[in-house]
């Protein structure tokens, strides 16, 4: 599998962030970066220290599983911090704001009001079977994308010009964002980079649901109200 045409390299020439003259991960400090990493891909710093991309269609594989975990940490994480924000503003109110809480109400089959409006219960006390079965139904067309590819979804009419992971067309591109090339290639940059950030700040939210039972932005509240008192450190003591 060919990772990029002819007119993509030369593009990625005059890119910043490809190419042999890219940013790598140490900076400037000296380093026997691996020559498998060539900086074709987008977010490609020359981070290896493992080796596993030495064999391309691995390499190839790997990214396609960080390209659709980053997309997933994105939108989960603004899903789990929205309604935070909007019940602690006191713009909306929820029921249960925490992103963990209501995991956990519903795997209890708790019958919630969603988005706060009394006698809305989309999946009612079915808990997370129903939201499971939607969620696997909106997911069944993009991912099937995804892993066959493109040309899988010929057959049902649907031509896509893009690739496994950046399909574009009115489907997944509305806003026509790949029109440009350069700037395409540099959103791709921004939207692994992001994605990254996404999900090690997933992390974070898990240790703070741990250690602190709470929601991020009320951890991040109570920090920045006292920073001396309410920190990682101040915490561990507590547990």
């Amino acid at each position: 599998m060919r990772i990029c045409n002819v007119t993509t390299r030369r593009i990625l020439t005059f890119s910043f962030w490809y190419g042999e003259e890219r940013p790598r991960w140490l900076g400037p400090i000296s380093y026997q970066y691996p020559t498998y990493l060539s900086g074709e891909l987008p977010g490609d710093y020359g981070f290896d220290v493992a080796g596993l991309a030495e064999d391309p269609v691995a390499f190839q594989r790997y990214f396609n599983f960080e390209i659709l975990h980053a997309r997933w940490a994105m939108l989960a994480a603004l899903g789990a911090l929205i309604p935070e924000v909007l019940d602690l503003s006191g713009a909306f109110h929820f029921i249960e704001p925490v992103w963990w809480r209501v995991g956990y109400s519903k795997l209890k089959g708790d019958t919630l009001d969603y988005l706060g409006i009394p006698g809305l219960h989309f999946a009612g006390g079915q808990g997370v079977l129903v939201i499971a079965f939607c969620q696997a139904i909106l997911m069944v067309g993009p991912e099937y994308a995804r892993y066959c590819g493109i040309e899988a979804l010929e057959p049902l009419g649907i031509y896509l010009p893009g690739d496994i992971n950046y399909p574009g067309g009115i489907l997944f591109d509305p806003l026509n964002l790949s029109k440009d090339p350069v700037s395409f290639e540099e959103l791709k940059v921004k939207e692994i980079k992001n994605g990254r950030l996404a999900m090690v700040a997933w992390l974070g939210f898990y240790i703070q649901a741990a250690l602190t039972g709470k929601g991020p932005v009320e951890n991040l509240v109570e920090h920045i109200s006292d920073p001396l008192h309410n920190n990682l450190f101040s915490t561990l003591k507590l547990v």
